[in-house]
């Protein structure tokens, strides 16, 4: 569908842009129809599946499919593109091939959630990299391209990882070669090469979601990709990782993944208080947001390192707030931007007397990524917090202490996000400047907003509807793998 964009009349871009919004909510009505009416809650074996032969030679398949882990991801897909898609109507400059490219992207980012072939999995990881690189290059800041060679170069050398742990995967079972996930769910492979295996397709995803060190190209990408493209890269792109960790590492690997599960746990710990620390330091302001999504992501290595039921439906919670939360701080980034044409915070002040609906929906959503009570970042925070507490894996000192140092992190949240508050809308400097007026959020604006805000505060007050989701999957998950 997007490549029929560029057959469409040359009248200027409105018929561009309403064309690729009118696919998304088309896509939307589609995947929340599929889940309303056809996905059984109840059911944690794969459901709504295409299987057709592709490629007869290596038994590969067209092998398609939903459960209770990736109906979440690909609904928060759904509803983030398009409001990215409505978010993007100021790019003027080759408007044509940036909605194109942002369709790829969607095609790219809702196949990874939903395939049930390694090979094809494999695939869709990658069809996201060229839209998203060039994305970077054609539309973002002045250090565009570094920024754009910089992400290339870590997701493609990832993406190497990846593509030897499939390949080591399939021609290892005890069986004869396969890339069909239930297939290879059921088998079992010498526990030296399982940890190769592990380490390899953990590399690859740690990448993606980011986890340190590996995280360095995302403060970059973010600081100079467009604010859509931020909103798809910090709702969507960072979750691919995450569930990679959860449908390949852990349902593929379970005996490395116990082996491994303590080092995640320190992993995850030392990133929420890295990345804590490291953001106050970020004078870009998209840096800023960009690191407190790393720290926000080690919430969701704990709750997979946690393995338990509340541990690791509080990560896939994690996911899904946090992608709402860092879709709109982006966004909310980008509209202050349009404005004052200023990207470091040390240079913004006073703008909350100039733009106050601006100010006050960026108060209240980072009052949500600093998880307060009654937002969704504060359910998910806490369910795995809880999750460690309950780990039967874990000594009580040992849970005690990762607590505690999580704690801190938690701490660490507020001041760089109510620091970055008030550097950008506090003071004087901006207010007292000449030419200091500002034209405040328009009603595309607020409507965006609203509809980013409304689900976090839904997800905060009554969280058992994404639990809905997840919870037998996981306890499915966890009951043959891990505790059987």
């Amino acid at each position: 569908m997007g490549s029929l964009l560029f057959f469409l009349p040359h009248r200027g871009n409105k018929v561009i842009r309403w064309y690729t919004l009118c696919i998304c909510i088309i896509e939307l009505l589609l995947i929340t129809y599929a889940f309303s009416y056809h996905f059984q809650l109840d059911d944690p074996l794969i459901q709504l599946t295409e299987d057709y032969k592709w490629i007869d030679f290596f038994n590969f398949s067209w092998r398609l499919g939903i459960d209770g882990i990736s109906i979440g991801p690909i609904l928060l897909t759904g509803f983030i593109t398009t409001l990215a898609t409505l978010a993007a109507r100021p790019v003027t400059r080759e408007c044509r091939l940036f909605h194109f490219l942002m369709l790829a992207m969607y095609s790219g980012q809702i196949g990874p959630f939903s395939s049930q072939d390694l090979l094809l999995f494999f695939i869709m990881w990658e069809l996201e990299l060229i839209p998203v690189y060039l994305l970077l290059s054609m539309w973002g800041g002045k250090k565009r391209l570094y920024s754009a060679t910089k992400f290339f170069l870590y997701t493609a050398g990832s993406s190497a990882f990846l593509l030897i742990g499939i390949l080591g995967v399939c021609l290892s079972g005890s069986n004869e070669p396969t890339l069909n996930f239930e297939t290879l769910a059921n088998q079992s492979y010498p526990v030296a090469l399982e940890i190769l295996f592990y380490i390899g397709f953990f590399i690859a995803f740690a990448v993606k979601s980011p986890i340190i060190p590996l995280h360095t190209w995302l403060p970059d990408t973010h600081g100079e990709a467009h604010y859509s493209t931020c909103m798809l890269l910090a709702g969507i792109l960072l979750k691919m990782g995450a569930y990679g960790l959860v449908r390949i590492n852990m349902e593929l690997l379970p005996h490395a993944h116990s082996i491994f599960s303590p080092c995640l746990i320190i992993v995850g710990t030392i990133q929420i208080i890295y990345a804590a620390s490291t953001s106050p330091g970020q004078r870009n302001l998209k840096k800023r947001i960009a690191y407190s999504s790393v720290s926000h992501m080690g919430f969701i290595i704990i709750g997979l390192g946690s393995i338990s039921d509340t541990g690791l439906n509080g990560a896939i919670l994690q996911i899904i707030s946090h992608g709402f939360i860092g879709a709109a701080l982006f966004f909310l980034a980008g509209t202050s931007y349009d404005r004052i044409r200023l990207v470091y915070l040390d240079e913004m002040g006073g703008m909350a007397i100039t733009i106050p609906k601006i100010f006050t929906t960026f108060s209240i959503l980072s009052m949500a990524s600093l998880a307060l009570p009654g937002m969704s970042g504060f359910v998910a925070e806490l369910i795995v917090f809880w999750g460690i507490l309950t780990s039967q894996k874990f000594l009580l000192m040992t849970k005690t202490l990762i607590t505690f140092v999580m704690a801190i992190g938690i701490i660490l949240t507020p001041i760089y996000s109510l620091s970055m508050l008030r550097q950008m809308f506090y003071g004087y400097r901006l207010f007292n400047a000449p030419n200091s007026y500002f034209v405040d959020s328009g009603p595309r604006e607020l409507f965006l907003s609203i509809c980013i805000f409304l689900p976090i505060i839904a997800i905060g007050i009554y969280p058992d509807f994404v639990f809905s989701l997840s919870v037998d999957k996981v306890e499915a998950l966890l009951s043959n793998y891990f505790y059987p």
